[in-house]
């Protein structure tokens, strides 16, 4: 088949600035060729997490702070956005971030300046969750890292359905992942999940039939494969190979809403619709935004690419959204919290 028909029709967003357009030349003849030779070498490789490591110097968005949480496996960060209040300010909702990053590498470092972006958009703090990766530990060990995650918020006061979570690539998968281990828990039903870019299926079949096969700028099909074989080989030597499910597998009437986003040319949009497709059909609300042209996680360049500021706008309206949705009545609600209703309900779909 050439492309799925999702039960949802997709927003196309239009449109390519010459900033979007030099990045994905960029990605094409930097990081896709490095991707494509690691997929080709005869035995596992895993390269030292040096782009974690250089990440330090990054600048996040004025007047970020943030200060380390020790979670029971790993160390992840309790970031707040210039402006953004959190319970003790009477600002009840919180987001729960889980990087990108092919569970191999990327981190706190990586991802501080989006997710401090994300949370001045959505007006909330943020708790940005640097799990176990391969190939110390499966993925499995990941998602327990996030839940924890969900508890430490839970723990601080927040509740259940106050809790967006969210993440890029692999932590796309992980917020669904993570979203779905807390209500079988018993935890509650979060707010919502944001997925931006989402690796949502380890299957490589969609990917290979699908019309966006070879048209990705940063992943070809055979590092995707790889990836695959990657994870199975490591949960093979564990002995839990077969016991993950992939997001789109998982039972999913009960999910939160949903937003996702992934650029028209990128190969995860096979995982992108299937996964659009499944929610809608078991009743669950989700919004497909597709990007002309953009790059995976291409909201990362948001301090020169103009779609990312737009893009992770719109992500910020939907967890506000979300918060107003679920949320009781509460007084001296912020304005950025209480902005107009026309824009909250375009995100939400409804």
């Amino acid at each position: 088949m050439a492309h799925l028909s999702v039960a949802a029709e997709a927003e196309f967003v239009p449109g390519v600035s010459l900033q979007a357009r030099a990045l994905g030349i960029g990605l094409r003849h930097t990081v896709r060729p490095v991707l494509d030779l690691w997929s080709r070498l005869p035995f596992d490789y895993f390269p030292p997490n040096l782009v974690e490591h250089a990440a330090r110097v990054l600048p996040v968005h004025e007047g970020t702070s943030w200060r380390s949480v020790d979670l029971p496996q790993c160390r992840s960060e309790w970031l707040r956005a210039k402006g953004v209040g959190d319970l003790h300010h009477g600002n009840t909702g919180a987001i729960l971030y889980l990087h990108g990053g092919a569970f191999l590498t990327c981190g706190l470092n990586t991802h501080r300046r989006l997710v401090s972006r994300i949370s001045f958009a959505a007006d909330q703090p943020v708790l940005n969750v640097g799990y176990r990766q391969m190939p110390h530990e499966p993925i499995a060990e990941s998602a327990a890292d996030g839940l924890d995650g969900f508890r430490w918020l839970l723990g601080q006061g927040y509740r259940a359905e106050d809790i967006t979570i969210a993440g890029d690539s692999a932590g796309g998968y992980l917020a669904f992942a993570v979203a779905r281990a807390a209500m079988d828990a018993g935890l509650g039903r979060p707010a919502g999940i944001v997925a931006i870019s989402p690796l949502l299926d380890f299957d490589p079949a969609g990917k290979t039939a699908h019309r966006n096969a070879h048209t990705c700028q940063t992943f070809s099909l055979r590092a995707v494969a790889r990836l695959t074989a990657v994870t199975h080989a490591m949960e093979t030597r564990r002995g839990i190979a077969g016991r993950r499910i992939c997001p789109v597998n998982m039972p999913l009437a009960d999910m939160p809403p949903a937003l996702i986003h992934i650029g028209s040319r990128e190969v995860l949009m096979a995982d992108a619709e299937l996964m659009a497709n499944r929610l809608v059909s078991a009743g669950v609300a989700c919004t497909l935004k597709v990007w002309d042209r953009q790059v995976h996680v291409f909201q990362a360049a948001a301090s020169w690419v103009p779609e990312a500021r737009t893009a992770i706008d719109e992500i910020g309206a939907f967890v506000r959204a979300r918060a107003a949705a679920e949320a009781s009545p509460v007084p001296h609600r912020t304005s950025r919290t209480a902005r107009t209703a026309a824009a909250v309900d375009r995100v939400v779909g409804g």
